[in-house]
């Protein structure tokens, strides 16, 4: 069905194999999402195959001065088993080790969990509580880094062209005194490997337990991987109590976009769920942040 399939050694190679041949081509790393859409005729059978998940840049986990990289090929077990990253971002740890079983993390990656772009991707999720950007390089002009938040159109839908440009890696801040994250997920009893709703939550904690700085990440939210700026400004600079976490609520629930979905759960279930994953994620991060 493939007439050909190209291992690429290096960024450089990948990149000059974008588009020079007159044939469909499709970006595969783990394939776990893109050989089901195939299959399911969501994506077009390509000619070739271009396989990243041999350059080296991609495969890379490691701290440069203030931030974390990590490599678009990067598998899910290996985000799960690094020290680095269960140090400097745990949501993302524990967002990649939901995802499918062992035998999905051990080849599915967090570029294409990424770079699939759907509501609810719990790699996307937990990176966008991070603030994270990701590094985009053309087969031709200079590569860039962009806010994460920015590379999505729509469901399954990029800003950037897969046809010439390849999603290289990621990038975001280490864990400082008095930060921290988390990453919960509500999914169906039967172990369907979608998610309900889930939520990423990075705080900073200021005196007691004031919030000094928040983020917080929801999916599926909207039809694009969802950040709730509303709500993280309600509870910027305010003790964490009671009547904070009520008004988070009231905000979140209007900021969110649900909806009724025959696979996951119907949108009054999503709704009774948002606070419930709020206190979770928020309740885990300050707590782990208070520790550090």
């Amino acid at each position: 069905m493939v007439e050909k399939y190209v291992i690429a050694k290096s960024l450089s190679e990948a990149l000059e194999t974008l588009g020079i041949e007159d044939r469909s081509m499709a970006v595969i790393a783990g394939g776990s999402d893109l050989l089901i859409d195939i299959r399911q005729g969501r994506h077009p059978q390509p000619d070739l195959f271009l396989d990243i998940s041999e350059v080296e840049e991609m495969r890379q986990i490691r701290l440069d001065g203030n931030e974390i990289y990590l490599g678009g090929a990067v598998t899910h077990q290996e985000i799960v088993h690094s020290d680095l990253l269960n140090k400097h971002a745990q949501c993302v740890v524990e967002g990649c080790g939901l995802i499918g079983g062992p035998q999905v993390r051990n080849v599915a990656t967090i570029g294409g969990n990424v770079a699939h772009a759907l509501p609810a991707g719990d790699g996307t999720i937990s990176l966008l509580a991070l603030d994270a950007k990701v590094h985009i390089a053309p087969r031709s002009g200079d590569p860039r880094w962009e806010p994460l938040i920015d590379i999505f159109s729509g469901p399954g839908k990029v800003t950037f062209d897969r046809a010439s440009e390849l999603l290289v890696g990621f990038r975001f801040s280490k864990i400082n005194e008095g930060e921290a994250s988390a990453f919960h997920r509500v999914m169906r009893p039967q172990g369907v490997a979608i998610a309900i709703l889930n939520m990423a939550a990075w705080v900073k904690i200021g005196s007691g337990t004031t919030i000094a700085d928040v983020r917080i990440a929801c999916g599926p939210a909207g039809p694009r991987p969802f950040r709730a700026y509303q709500t993280e400004a309600v509870l910027k600079g305010k003790l964490f109590d009671s009547i904070a976490f009520e008004q988070a609520c009231q905000v979140l629930a209007g900021e969110v976009s649900l909806r009724t979905s025959k696979h996951r759960a119907t949108k009054e279930y999503r709704e009774q769920l948002l606070p419930v994953l709020l206190r979770e994620v928020l309740d885990t991060a300050i707590g782990r942040a208070i520790i550090r």
